[in-house]
């Protein structure tokens, strides 16, 4: 298992690089999103478990450690593993 920043590293680093907020996301074993969209874009870090993020007919599969990034509104589906899944998810809102 990769070594990864407590929480509040991750969401100090992640107030520090302009995002709003910062999410804890728990997921049921083998829970789906089926597509859908955000209006703020996303920087997460998968903390326990594994997930599957399916955006523009492309799957990818993300473990402990790992992260991800995603621009708002953009059409996405989410599958999580047989033990289930958290991840962190810094949120940034658009500006009005």
């Amino acid at each position: 298992m990769m070594n990864h920043p407590t929480f509040e590293e991750y969401t100090k680093k992640a107030l520090e690089n302009g995002y709003d907020t910062v999410a804890v996301r728990d997921w049921e074993a083998n829970s789906v999103a089926e597509l859908h969209t955000h209006e703020f874009a996303v920087q997460a870090l998968v903390t326990k478990g594994e997930m599957w993020l399916t955006r523009n007919d492309v799957t990818e599969h993300f473990g402990v450690g790992e992260s991800f990034t995603m621009e708002a509104l953009t059409p996405h589906a989410e599958r999580y593993g047989a033990e289930g899944t958290t991840y962190w998810a810094a949120r940034k809102f658009p500006k009005i």
